[in-house]
């Protein structure tokens, strides 16, 4: 079912407003009829309409002000209705807020034909829904490593890291059993463009095997591969499916 487009008239000739309220009936808008501009802003209000049709001569507060107060809180398209033809009044209306200006007396086909096409132009802003932030998180038995907000906690105990650390922890644990050597370390957490020694990685390890102990599931390992011209230090980070 197709839902109905409300349009808010406001107009203090009842006649006109039944007139007006007939045009858009026959044309399937839905509409709601107010004689003042107390009862406009109340039904504006209640009756969350698409659109408002805005006599500019009412009793009490004048269209005028009730142009003003609804588009300091909304958007919804407003259209003066005005037997004030003169050009000072238009660009008032319009720069108060109004969408569009139609003097009185008006075609009925005309009408609808402006309220048709200010309600094309109109494209409500509706508030996107949050994109869930991607959590960068990788948890083990007992320990939990979370790349977003920078933070260890093991063993249900905070453990303070400097970034490096911590982004290094991260990316050994988010590959468990992957064996990695000094270098693929290095240009994964400091940058290709790194020119320190690559025994920075064996520090850095250092330092979390001192933090993180190992558990029954899951350890900081070495392997170690050793000749007479190369001493090589791989890395893993291993874990027991239990």
């Amino acid at each position: 079912m197709v839902t109905k487009q409300k349009i808010l008239i406001v107009d203090d000739d009842e006649n006109i407003a039944e007139l007006i309220s007939l045009y858009l009936t026959k044309e399937c808008f839905d509409t709601k009829m107010v004689y003042n501009g107390e009862d406009a802003l109340n039904a504006f209000d209640t009756y969350q309409p698409n659109l408002v049709l805005l006599d500019l001569m009412l009793p009490g507060i004048d269209g005028y002000q009730v142009c003003r107060e609804i588009r300091a809180k909304s958007a919804t398209p407003i259209i003066m209705l005005s037997a004030k033809g003169e050009v000072f009044d238009k660009v008032l209306g319009l720069e108060l807020g109004a969408d569009d200006y139609i003097l009185k007396p008006f075609d009925s086909k005309e009408m609808v034909a402006r309220v048709r096409a200010v309600l094309r132009r109109y494209q409500p802003v509706r508030p996107e829904p949050a994109a869930a932030e991607k959590i960068k998180c990788v948890e083990y038995d007992g320990l939990i490593i979370n790349l977003t907000n920078y933070s260890v906690v093991c063993d249900g105990q905070q453990v303070d890291m400097p970034p490096k650390e911590l982004e290094l922890l991260y990316f050994l644990a988010s590959s468990p059993n992957q064996v990695f050597t000094r270098e693929q370390l290095l240009d994964q957490i400091w940058g290709y463009e790194y020119i320190g020694d690559t025994r920075t990685v064996d520090v850095h390890i250092k330092r979390l095997r001192a933090k993180i102990k190992n558990h029954d599931s899951w350890g900081l390992a070495l392997s170690g591969v050793s000749d007479i011209n190369l001493r090589q230090n791989n890395y893993v980070l291993c874990r027991t499916v239990l």
